[in-house]
């Protein structure tokens, strides 16, 4: 899959039901080639801007949750990937890029719903002219920058061993 097909993707995991969060984690981790559901379920939580409050938006979590998933240390003693910090900071700064247009990196920025209001969310569910397209773009710009970030890292760690 080329890069707008895997942003699609995540659009259309979103469209399906995943919060924001599991969606580019889920193209992230299949791009890698290990999705797991059970650690996509542990995503959950982060939509509608960690726990529903509207703060940092779940995109964010899911890409740096795949970056972490492949860099980051197994156990106490082990070492985080050196190149895992450095992904992390390229992430969060591309996000704060793409998310610039909204006034901030915060779901609250971007859908500008209350997620505790059901009817509003249900009028962002169920209307395409809501703040959900803001999402859906989001969403697919957030894709691409975490797999470029995901190919660089790849592309690192193969001509370290060659």
């Amino acid at each position: 899959m080329n890069h707008d097909e895997m942003a699609r993707r995540a659009q259309d995991l979103f469209l399906s039901g995943f919060h924001c969060s599991q969606a580019i984690f889920t193209v992230g981790t299949e791009r890698l080639g290990v999705c797991s559901p059970e650690v996509t379920a542990s995503l959950a939580p982060f939509g509608g801007g960690l726990g529903s409050t509207g703060d940092v938006c779940g995109c964010l979590a899911g890409a740096l949750a795949a970056i972490g998933l492949t860099l980051g240390k197994k156990r106490p003693g082990d070492r985080d990937h050196r190149l895992m910090w450095k992904m992390s900071y390229k992430m969060v700064r591309s996000f704060h890029d793409i998310t610039a247009e909204y006034g901030g990196h915060r779901c609250a920025d971007i859908a500008r719903i209350n997620w505790k209001n059901p009817r509003e969310v249900n009028a962002f569910r169920s209307n395409q002219d809501s703040r959900r397209s803001h999402c859906l773009k989001v969403i697919g710009e957030t894709t691409v920058a975490m797999i470029q970030l995901l190919e660089t890292m790849q592309q690192v760690e193969h001509e370290s061993r060659g």
